[in-house]
């Protein structure tokens, strides 16, 4: 997969705001459309939320993977910024960009539905259970996006990443957020697809160790992964050294 020209850093924070904002939009509106269309069936509630949001990251991923590598989540663009992929500064900056993407992605999904703006969650999380989920879910896909970076099968990350979040809605009992931009996001809409404040931490927490575990095992498993590889993370999104990226 050929790398494409570096992209100043203004357009791919821009990239990453309005990808996240759009992924915050399907996950948060698919929930409310679907608690609507399907009322008291949960797992047929479950299903239309996980498809669309399958679908949804499929699209995001090729729109924006050549502007910012589309990683709209914190952790693998730290877990990036940790193989050499970016720079720790601009993964911050990324952070600050995901989160408000995510939390501006509530307030369009709850005003297209004619909801209030914002709207605090009360649904609870918080268990051990859904951290333990939080981990496996996290670790899993950031392995499975290093993995196909490593092994020069880049081209399939927008098929597979969706394919993999869809089914994680299901093996579960967290539903997979794997994202603590998402986690933020999701608190503002109290819907189908929403988290109470107060489940956050434990969710952010869960989700930092699962980037680190999967740090380590894509250390163990596919060794020689460094920055060139990094730089191929979720699709080709510059070509010139990181002390050269423009910002």
């Amino acid at each position: 997969m050929p790398t494409l020209p570096t992209t100043v850093l203004w357009r791919r924070l821009l990239a990453e705001y309005l990808g996240s904002l759009l992924l915050a939009a399907v996950v948060i509106g698919s929930g409310i459309a679907a608690q609507t269309l399907s009322p008291n069936a949960l797992g047929l509630e479950l299903f239309e939320n996980a498809a669309a949001t399958a679908a949804g990251l499929y699209v995001l991923i090729l729109i924006f993977g050549s502007i910012s590598g589309a990683h709209f989540n914190p952790v693998i663009s730290f877990v990036d910024a940790a193989f050499g992929g970016i720079s720790w500064r601009h993964a911050t900056s990324y952070l600050v960009a995901q989160v408000a993407g995510c939390t501006s992605g509530a307030v369009v999904a709850n005003l297209m539905f004619a909801h209030p703006a914002i709207t605090l969650s009360t649904n609870h999380r918080a268990s051990a259970a859904h951290a333990l989920s939080e981990v496996v879910a996290t670790a899993g896909l950031v392995l499975l996006i290093f993995a196909l970076a490593r092994t020069g099968r880049g081209s399939k990350t927008p098929a597979a990443v969706g394919a993999y979040i869809g089914a994680a809605y299901f093996f579960t009992s967290s539903t997979s957020f794997a994202n603590p931009a998402i986690a933020v996001g999701r608190m503002f809409s109290n819907t189908f697809a929403g988290i109470t404040p107060s489940s956050i931490p434990l969710y952010v927490a869960a989700e930092i160790v699962g980037g680190v575990l999967a740090f380590v095992l894509i250390k163990v498993l596919f060794p020689g992964t460094d920055r060139t590889v990094a730089a191929d993370v979720l699709a080709p999104h510059r070509s010139l050294p990181r002390e050269a990226d423009q910002s």
